[in-house]
């Protein structure tokens, strides 16, 4: 197979709109659980320690979180049918994009420097839906003419 039959395949299972999730992010990820017959939705907080293959249709974070004393970590593929919705709720002004140092630390020496952010705009995803949907109508106007008087 060639290389663009399989990034066609791959961009077909691509969601349409997605949240711009950076790593230093406190994000609250909805997953759906099957359980037997039924689905139920579980939520999970954190902070993103590691954002991979932004583009990709493969890309996936990493969210830690402690939980009665143990850290619990738990990657995510972004373009996954289970994961309903990506919520961010707080962000950090951070200067790399793996935060595995965060496993060693505990207390205030665990804190990120919080960041100012729109919070309806970034977790909006509509608005990036339609303004790809209008895209591609633009592109399609036919160049008007120049009418030069002789």
């Amino acid at each position: 197979m060639s290389f663009s039959i399989l990034k066609q395949i791959g961009d077909a299972q691509k969601k349409k709109a997605v949240v711009d999730v950076r790593s230093g992010d406190t994000v609250k990820v909805t997953q759906k659980i099957k359980e037997g017959e039924k689905f139920r939705l579980q939520v999970f907080e954190g902070v993103v320690i590691r954002v991979d293959r932004k583009e990709s249709h493969t890309a996936r974070i990493v969210v830690r979180k402690v939980t009665s004393g143990v850290g619990v970590e738990k990657s995510y593929l972004i373009h996954s049918p289970l994961v309903e919705k990506i919520e961010i709720t707080k962000r950090a002004k951070v200067r790399r994009n793996n935060l595995s140092y965060l496993r060693n630390r505990s207390g205030k020496s665990a804190r990120l420097a919080g960041k100012d952010f729109d919070r309806v705009a970034v977790n909006d995803v509509t608005v990036v839906e339609e303004v790809a949907e209008e895209a591609p109508v633009e592109e399609a106007k036919e160049p008007v003419e120049e009418k030069t008087e002789a």
